[in-house]
């Protein structure tokens, strides 16, 4: 994903609200990448196995314009979905209107304005929890769970083909083992998982990686895409798949005794953590 180094930087330092590249300037372009996500239910199966959400209350943190929240709805008892950048928090207010079991609030994963163990399942994609420097929203989001709730984390998968390479191109010194032994430490479970992307032509996909990675790398993965597909120069009427691997972390509280290294504040002094930063999808 695209991801500016003085965004990078900021993600370090422990700034509480970075703009997202893609969804904050692009939400028209964002929405086509949402649906054409995952059109298998792959990350959704996955997810499932961990925790079934079906009459539990659900936390989605992160939540951009509320694509995932109708998706929860359809089972859940109740949905939050909280949002720090309002634009987006109202658009996804619009978009549950119709959902008495949904809400949206503007908030900080580093400061959920929810109260102590008032969620069975916390889930957040592809925002914020990025590996080092994101204790602050692990502890919050330990504090919201009630025991025995699930922690549900889906980031990109940077080792993966051919997504992954192109996002290296763009984050050189990202360290996807790293993050990984990072979530480890901390009591998670993860487990990779590879997608397709389908869109509905050539245009669409080359709107959305454009909005993804820095400009010569969209134009080498559009390249690919094209490639794979067998799509002419032209913009193309047929549908285009693209490959993009994920990760889940998934953590569960607790009901009695802590296990060693499993709360994120007992697992925040863990030395020789490894710095990094991973991009911010939807």
């Amino acid at each position: 994903m695209r991801w500016f180094p003085r965004a990078v930087s900021a993600f370090r330092r422990g700034e509480e609200v970075l703009p997202s590249p893609n969804i904050w300037y692009y939400q028209k372009a964002y929405e086509v990448e949402n649906r054409a996500q995952d059109v298998g239910d792959e990350i959704w199966r996955v997810l499932a196995g961990y925790r079934d959400w079906a009459g539990a209350d659900v936390l989605d943190i992160g939540c951009g314009d509320g694509f995932h929240l109708p998706r929860f709805a359809s089972t859940a008892r109740s949905v939050l979905g909280i949002e720090p950048h309002e634009p987006l928090a109202r658009d996804a207010r619009h978009r549950v209107e119709d959902l008495p079991n949904v809400e949206v609030r503007q908030g900080r994963a580093q400061r959920l304005p929810v109260p102590d163990e008032a969620f069975d399942v916390v889930h957040a994609r592809t925002a914020y929890f990025f590996g080092p420097g994101c204790e602050p929203g692990l502890r919050e989001a330990e504090r919201v769970l009630r025991p025995g709730g699930t922690l549900l984390i889906v980031d990109l998968d940077v080792a993966s083909e051919p997504y992954g390479r192109w996002m290296r191109l763009d984050l050189p010194h990202y360290d996807p083992p790293g993050v990984e032994k990072f979530f480890a430490r901390r009591g998670f479970d993860c487990r990779k998982v590879m997608t397709r992307w389908l869109f509905e032509d050539a245009a669409a996909m080359e709107a959305v990686l454009r909005i993804e990675f820095s400009a010569p790398v969209a134009a080498k993965a559009i390249a690919e895409v094209r490639r794979l597909n067998e799509v002419s120069s032209g913009a193309g009427a047929e549908q285009v798949t693209v490959p993009v691997g994920y990760r889940v972390h998934a953590r569960t509280k607790p009901t009695d005794l802590v296990v060693p290294g499993h709360s994120a504040s007992s697992a925040d002094a863990v030395p020789g953590a490894v710095s990094s930063a991973s991009p911010r999808m939807p």
